[in-house]
């Protein structure tokens, strides 16, 4: 694939690294490339960041065809870059293009896009350990006009934020709410695909569990309000009796590449490991016998996010004394090694691009 440059005339200052945060600064240049029925994907470019102008009727504006990644570039101790486990992301994008109705990107293509645009915008990729590059490719659909009908024009993008580390102050385990109301996705529908409808329709929740002290939301099934999906943003994991238990992916529940990469690591390491249906009683029921013993969030940008209180129908249980588990630990100290090229690969999960 052919992409061509136009570089700034206007390169930034860098940020200092410990004011970073997430989210909230990003590199000098943004990838894109552009979709027709017919014709198929074309222009690849990358051009200096800016804002976007497109037809009022656009079809994401209307009908919410979009969806998106997250993945992070990473620097070694030696300057070396390197991404965790890109084809995981590529391929999980085509999978919730696939569901959307939107059109597919070659994986090698995808990858090359990647490649050349963190090699541009490597500057940007911070020093310090537990920062990265924080990487959001994205695709929405651009009809213009209304009317629901299968995407015919498409645009693809990539944008990069240099993201602060997630735990400046060190781990400190969060408070989660169960909500019994509001419910994420059911079967059939769009909880397996990464879109932003989903993060939209998770709102509501969270806004009530923030105002009652609770970073985020554990979310049930929404057919029988029973069985525990997924926390926020995040995948979930327990350790119950010895056992590490998470939620099956019944089609509902976003399959994490940050929740594989835990599974594997957690099977290595000698435990075992069970995917299946766990009802928020069983869970209640291994907290009221101390039997529950860790709890944690799995997801990219904090890789794992302790559980240390959980309320569920107004009473609040309090997980491993609030702290932070030797399970969780483990599971944060050997994937941040790999991702940032302190702990051997041996999986072969990283791709270095120098």
């Amino acid at each position: 694939m052919e992409i061509k440059i136009t570089k700034t005339q206007n390169p930034q200052q860098l940020t200092e690294e410990s004011k970073l945060g997430f989210g909230k600064h990003f590199t000098d240049h943004m990838f894109l490339m552009d979709y027709e029925a017919g014709k198929g994907w074309h222009n690849a470019r990358i051009v200096p960041f800016g804002y976007l102008s497109i037809h009022p009727a656009s079809t994401v504006l209307h009908y919410g065809s979009e969806i998106f990644e997250g993945l992070k570039a990473y620097r070694t101790e030696k300057g070396n870059i390197q991404m965790f486990r890109p084809m995981e992301n590529i391929k999980r994008m085509n999978n919730s293009a696939e569901r959307m109705c939107l059109p597919q990107i070659d994986e090698n293509d995808f990858l090359q896009a990647l490649c050349e645009f963190v090699k541009l915008e490597e500057r940007f990729v911070p020093y310090s350990f537990g920062t990265s590059l924080y990487l959001r490719p994205f695709m929405f659909g651009n009809d213009e006009s209304l009317g629901v009908h299968t995407v015919k024009n498409a645009t693809f993008m990539i944008i990069a934020s240099p993201s602060g580390s997630y735990y400046a102050e060190g781990i400190n385990p969060v408070k989660i709410m169960i909500e019994d109301e509001d419910v994420r996705a059911v079967k059939g529908g769009t909880g397996a695909v990464k879109c932003g409808g989903n993060y939209a329709a998770s709102n509501r929740a969270g806004e009530k569990a923030s105002k009652v002290g609770y970073s985020q939301v554990l979310w049930l099934d929404g057919v029988h309000r029973k069985y525990i999906e997924e926390v926020g943003a995040m995948n979930v994991m327990f350790k119950i009796n010895g056992e590490i238990v998470t939620p099956m992916l019944t089609g509902s529940i976003l399959p994490g590449i940050t929740r594989k990469s835990c599974i594997e690591v957690l099977k290595n390491m000698g435990y075992k490991v069970s995917e299946r249906l766990l009802s928020v009683d069983e869970l209640i029921e291994a907290l009221e016998n101390g039997k529950l013993e860790e709890a944690w969030g799995t997801g990219t940008a904090a890789v794992v996010s302790p559980i240390g209180k959980l309320s569920y129908a107004g009473k609040e249980y309090v997980v491993n004394n609030g702290k932070i588990g030797e399970v969780t630990q483990k599971l944060y100290d050997t994937l941040t090694g790999i991702q940032w090229g302190k702990v051997e690969d041996t999986f072969g999960w990283i791709y270095k691009l120098n």
